[in-house]
């Protein structure tokens, strides 16, 4: 999906039976999304006459079909239920299909168009690094329960069932962007979906399509998150899904990837290219597709020795309104990304200077009007951390 699909915004929905997920959907139809259900490509596939139910009826026999010719889901599934391999034998014969039918919707979608793939299964089966975002709708367990009872005319124990069969509440958020409960009514639901459209997806598409990052100013500092590791965890897996078949290294770089240091609510990421070439060349048109575009202008790191090419990098952003990233693309092996790994490293481990960088971040923000201003009135403490950091390397066998 990224990396097919150009500047069309492609965005995850999912979320637990019961949770609301489908009149989630409906809203952002109804705002002007092209929402694609994936249970109904996945019965497209199979409909009678089509070559998907031709190829599960030669794979499991006719046994498969109801009376009137159409696949008797209940039968199949009682031949795939707790047969692992007779599971993957289906789903060879099905994810094809959907995949190939979701991406025909997909082109067939018009210019500028938000595509909002609504996947009941997203997590479960590891589709959340091929969209820009992920939005993940919860609601509390007592809330589902009634709305299956209630709604759909469940007994308690087939909704305890069905809701034992999916992912839990922490593994979705765990993917998720974007989290919007629901446990109100329609109105306060659809209220949360249409500032999501309105402040984050379409500002998020119009990004996209310009190539344009988000540049986060003023300087104001964050107290630390412990969540900054796994926002850059989703970010990294969406690099590399659109960089395969290659695998670069990717890290976690700059303050927010220092446990306990406030910092700038912004996601340092250093990818590792073989050369500057590399950077300029076809990587940063999947990057920009990925929703990391290239910042304008030549970048290079501090310190920068008089005449060395060697702190050179090339910078990329974030489309996303939501989520501020600086992707540093440093040649791996260069000063400049060895740099940003022995520093954070060092940091990481001397609370002393972890404590000394906090209260000169604290001390600069006042005087810094703009990213660029604060970060230049940092490079004095980084030359000498630099000499720290590597004296520190040197005395503990540290490798990057």
């Amino acid at each position: 999906m990224i990396g097919l699909t150009g500047a069309v915004l492609m965005v995850g929905l999912t979320g637990g039976i019961g949770s609301g997920k489908s009149a989630m959907a409906a809203r952002l139809a109804e705002l002007g999304a092209v929402v694609i259900d994936a249970d109904q490509v996945a019965r497209e596939v199979v409909a009678p006459g089509s070559a998907g139910l031709a190829e599960i009826v030669a794979t499991f026999s006719e046994r498969v079909l109801d009376a009137h010719g159409a696949l008797d889901r209940a039968a199949l599934g009682a031949i795939v239920f707790g047969d692992a391999a007779a599971r993957r034998r289906l789903e060879a014969i099905t994810h094809p299909r959907v995949r190939a039918r979701t991406a025909e919707l997909v082109a067939a979608a018009p210019p500028h168009a938000i595509v909002v793939n609504d996947v009941p299964l997203l997590v479960e089966v590891g589709l959340a690094p091929t969209y820009h975002l992920v939005v993940v709708v919860q609601a509390a367990l007592a809330t589902r329960f009634a709305r299956l009872t209630r709604k759909r005319g469940m007994d308690r124990a087939e909704a305890e069932r069905r809701i034992a069969a999916q992912a839990d509440d922490a593994r979705r958020r765990a993917a998720a962007d974007v989290v919007l409960s629901n446990d109100g009514d329609l109105t306060e639901l659809y209220a949360a979906v249409d500032a999501l459209w309105r402040d984050r997806l379409v500002p998020y598409e119009e990004n996209l399509r310009a190539r344009r990052a988000v540049r986060p100013d003023p300087v104001v500092l964050a107290e630390p998150d412990p969540d900054w590791p796994q926002q850059y965890a989703r970010l990294a897996a969406r690099i590399r899904h659109a960089l395969a078949p290659a695998e670069p290294r990717i890290d976690h770089v700059g303050s927010t990837a220092v446990p306990g240091l406030a910092a700038r609510d912004v996601i340092d990421i250093q990818l590792s290219v073989a050369s500057l070439e590399e950077a300029d060349g076809p990587l940063a048109e999947r990057l920009a597709d990925a929703g990391f575009p290239r910042l304008p202008g030549q970048w290079w790191d501090n310190p920068r020795p008089a005449g060395s090419g060697w702190w050179e990098k090339r910078l990329h952003g974030s489309a996303d309104p939501g989520r501020p990233v600086h992707l540093h693309l440093r040649v791996a092996g260069s000063p400049g990304w060895r740099y940003a790994l022995v520093t954070r490293d060092h940091l990481r481990a001397d609370p002393d200077q972890r404590a000394a960088y906090l209260q000169l971040k604290r001390e600069l923000v006042g005087a810094a009007p703009d990213s660029a201003t604060y970060g230049t009135l940092k490079h004095p403490w980084f030359d000498e951390e630099h000499l720290r950091a590597e004296e520190w390397a040197g005395r503990t066998g540290w490798q990057p």
